[in-house]
């Protein structure tokens, strides 16, 4: 059996193939949805997911491979959607849809940045994803992980905090053992002290970039999750993201 740092090679559990001979490929969108993503920015979020939902209905790779879950942080909590319902339990496995079934839920910003909480949340939804692969013998390929957002992380009360730092050496063991890809990309003029954020958890894969390029982010995950059968191993992934960092005008296309 493979570990979980084979790029190009699945992993194998036994002789079930689900889906048309697809592997699975896990894809955690955590969106910030606090007070600063209001008005026009979750707009345009919303807009961007509406639109990404019919991109990936209509593109036949992503079709039968990729699987969705959402984890928004805003309001008073962090919530993990299950297409457009909340779930009770945050961590629960069957929040992924297939992509082909996929509908976004209408998102709202209001309240604090719960950053630290919802980076849990991811984990442990992908982690308890992964177990119930194995247990039913299906195939997966590494999970992918995007945080979007355009602040720093506040607790409760809505204060700048500095707990993230205590996920900080989780998020490194974990992407150091292959067993996610975190992508953390900073929107709306993030500020440098958000940058610092950014860096620490994904020291690969960390953009900070003015505006709010949701459209362009979501089709640079969807370039990313299309890549794991390319056989080009981590390189195509750094391609996929320096493209989309120095030239985000040409995911407009």
């Amino acid at each position: 059996m493979r570990d979980e740092g084979s790029h190009s090679v699945p992993l194998y559990y036994n002789d079930i193939v689900p889906d048309g001979n697809a592997q699975r490929q896990p894809l955690v969108l955590c969106l910030d949805t606090s007070m600063s993503m209001a008005d026009a920015p979750i707009d345009m979020l919303n807009k961007a997911l509406q639109e990404w939902v019919v991109q990936l209905r209509s593109d036949i790779n992503l079709t039968n491979s990729v699987e969705v879950a959402l984890v928004t942080f805003g309001g008073q909590r962090v919530c993990t959607w299950k297409g457009t319902t909340v779930l009770a339990d945050a961590a629960d496995p069957n929040a992924f849809v297939a992509a082909h079934s996929f509908s976004a839920p209408h998102l709202q910003a209001s309240g604090v940045t719960l950053m630290t909480e919802a980076l849990r949340t991811a984990v442990d939804l992908v982690t308890a994803r992964k177990t119930m692969l194995r247990e039913a013998g299906h195939l997966y390929y590494r999970p992918q992980i995007c945080l979007i957002t355009d602040g720093q992380p506040t607790d409760g009360q809505g204060h700048l905090t500095d707990d993230w730092r205590q996920v900080v050496p989780l998020l490194a063991d974990q992407q150091q053992k292959k067993k996610f890809r975190l992508f953390a990309i900073g929107v709306g003029g993030i500020s440098p002290r958000g940058e610092e954020v950014l860096r620490a958890i994904a020291p690969k894969y960390y953009a900070r970039l003015q505006g709010f390029p949701f459209r362009q982010v979501l089709q640079m995950m969807s370039a990313s999750a299309g890549a794991q059968d390319k056989g080009d191993g981590e390189e195509i992934y750094e391609k996929i993201f320096a493209r989309f960092t120095t030239q985000r005008s040409a995911w407009n296309g």
